[in-house]
């Protein structure tokens, strides 16, 4: 039987589709201010706005007699006709946000226009209203939301901790400040004031107040026109990148955004100017003719379509690359030593490390006419034998005692269990090197070239992965500490980050509003090192909201840039250490990106080398 659901019912399930948390709310409460032409919002919550949100602006107010019909679903002032949906230039305009932001909380409205003498007081709870008085109070609108869900008791279990609601909302009001500039915008949460921006219209200075790990010396100006758009903002010279596309922040016509289309912009704007894996910062402002966009797409205007999604993107990656030619654009010295040109080789850790893990850690390599990297059996847990060529012995029970030293089998991280076979390293002898590079090394019938690089590597990353799952926290003070930033949205999770670094080695407290002290560090990093490893470290956990195992094998494979380098002259004695730390190792046949540690000739390839057999 088919029948029309009771008011309150419906209001409620309407209310889901456009208020998921309380982000949701805010977002719809300031574009509402915005679009009430305020020059002052300021935003207060507590307990990550579950329990309480206020906005209060010094826009236009509501009139009187239409206070408890801007409740109405499907009211508002903002669309006439079926003409107006084709060129929306407002920020709101359905006429659903108030109705279900009440259907689902209890809600205070305070409102009063200029010309009025004295205010509304408009209180209701589920939709119902209480009570609509005259009271005083200034210019304006002040909305107090609390109890959210309180009627929907099933919706609360959906929703995140404190700080994670804060976060999401800190990161919307950080959006939006930066893109109204000539707003002034005030964040309180929980009693503290987290910004307060002035609204004069530098925005340089909004960068700086809202993200203040951001250098803005890095930042290079974006300025361009066309007909059909214009592309305005900063973005980041190449030298200047980050692991994750956490400072990414798109608007078009004033709305924030999540776009593909953009980011395709963005990555060919900065083709063949950056390295594998890594992203540029970019705040982009983008104006677009309101009739070539459709907003109504995506029930919280998340994303938007473009009608011409090829202009979009041609348009973006001309704007970056006359950005990327301008002088402001120079990699400085400092930038260029940060991140200097990766190896090939080198460009692979950037793999996923699924990949990675799932390869032949001895990879295919020839020399010559030499033998064939021995294969893989079947069950994994043997190398075949080749004809002639024993490179390496059967496995023996000593894997498994030699693994179970090293607690792999226990790891929280992936990383396969490692396929290991007994190998001597006290029957080879070392001779030198050669090219300061390769280790030169022999026994009765082969030679040996060890890569010194990709040794070391292996070295400080089973070091570091065991430290890590042990909790060894083998650090080393240092003289002057390391100051880091970042912004709310990260502070607002920092309990969960900080004790991830601790646990690697990191010693970090509290520095100020936004700032942390880094007092200690590992004893395998340098100071350069450290700083690098801890900013991208808390970037990818920001960016994923997760202990996700994949970035953190990634972040791991960083701390390896530690190791000696190709062409670093080294001396017998310490070859020597090397080798022996290198015999310790779960894994002693390849680096971190699985390239071998190194390699053997017999003496019949070489004699054959040679012609002599």
């Amino acid at each position: 039987m088919i029948k029309v659901l009771d008011k309150k019912i419906a209001d409620k399930i309407a209310a889901g589709e456009v208020i998921e948390r309380p982000v949701s709310i805010i977002k719809e409460l300031v574009e509402n201010s915005i679009d009430a032409g305020s020059t002052s919002i300021l935003v207060e919550i507590k307990k990550g706005g579950k329990s309480y949100i206020r906005v209060t602006d010094n826009g236009c107010g509501i009139p009187k007699d239409e206070a408890e019909k801007a409740f109405l679903r499907h009211a508002t002032s903002k669309i006439n006709t079926v003409e107006d949906l084709e060129a929306i230039e407002t920020l709101g305009f359905r006429g659903e946000a108030l109705a279900s932001i009440c259907a689902v909380t209890r809600t205070e409205l305070l409102t009063k226009q200029n010309e009025e003498k004295t205010g509304t007081r408009l209180i209701i709870h589920g939709g119902e209203i209480i009570s609509n008085t005259v009271t005083g109070c200034p210019d304006g609108t002040t909305f107090v939301v609390t109890d959210l869900f309180y009627n929907t008791p099933a919706r609360q279990k959906f929703m995140k901790s404190d700080a994670s609601e804060s976060s999401m909302i800190i990161d919307l009001i950080s959006q939006m400040a930066l893109y109204y500039k000539d707003i002034s915008f005030r964040l309180i949460n929980n009693g503290n004031i987290l910004f307060s921006t002035s609204g004069d219209g530098d925005r340089l200075k909004i960068i700086s107040k809202v993200y203040p790990n951001i250098s803005i010396k890095d930042l290079v100006p974006v300025d361009y026109h066309t007909q059909k758009m214009s592309v305005t903002g900063y973005i980041s010279a190449p030298s200047v990148t980050r692991p994750t596309k956490t400072g990414q922040i798109f608007f078009v016509n004033g709305r924030v955004i999540n776009s593909k289309v953009i980011e395709k912009g963005i990555k060919e704007g900065y083709s063949e100017r950056l390295f594998d894996g890594r992203h540029p910062i970019a705040y982009l402002f983008i104006d677009i003719n309101a009739a070539d966009l459709d907003v109504n797409i995506h029930p919280n205007k998340k994303e938007i379509r473009f009608n011409d999604e090829n202009l979009v993107v041609t348009s973006l990656s001309a704007a970056i690359k006359e950005s990327l030619g301008t002088k402001e654009a120079i990699p400085k010295a400092i930038n260029i030593f940060r991140e200097a040109p990766l190896t090939n080789i080198e460009r692979s850790e950037q793999i996923d490390i699924k990949n990675i893990t799932s390869t032949n850690p001895i990879s295919s390599l020839s020399v010559l006419d030499g033998p064939e990297i021995p294969k893989i059996c079947e069950n994994k847990s043997c190398l075949l034998k080749e004809e002639k060529n024993v490179y390496l012995e059967e496995c023996s029970k000593s894997i498994e005692e030699k693994n179970s030293a090293y607690n792999f089998n226990n790891l929280n991280l992936s990383i396969d269990k490692p396929l290991i076979t007994p190998f001597d390293f006290d029957e080879i002898s070392i001779t030198g090197s050669v090219f300061n590079t390769y280790i030169t090394a022999v026994d009765d019938e082969n030679l040996y070239l060890i890569d010194q690089h990709a040794a070391h590597e292996r070295i400080f990353y089973e070091k570091l992965v065991n430290e890590y799952i042990n909790e060894e926290k083998l650090k080393q003070p240092i003289l002057f500490p390391i100051i880091i930033d970042v912004d709310f949205s990260s502070k607002e999770n920092d309990e969960t980050w900080l004790n991830l670094l601790g646990n690697m080695g990191f010693t970090i407290e509290l520095f100020g509003p936004s700032s942390y002290r880094i007092s200690e560090i590992p004893t395998f990093m340098d100071i350069k090192e450290a700083e690098d490893f801890v900013n991208d470290f808390i970037q990818g956990y920001i960016a994923n909201n997760t202990n996700n195992t994949i970035i953190i094998n990634k972040l791991i494979m960083k701390a390896c840039k530690s190791a000696i380098k190709a062409n670093d002259k080294i001396s017998l004695d310490e070859i020597h250490a090397l080798i022996k730390d290198l015999k310790n190792c779960v894994n002693p046949f390849s680096c971190p990106h699985g390239r071998p540690t190194f390699i053997k000739l017999s003496k019949h390839e070489i004699e054959k080398l040679f012609k002599r057999v």
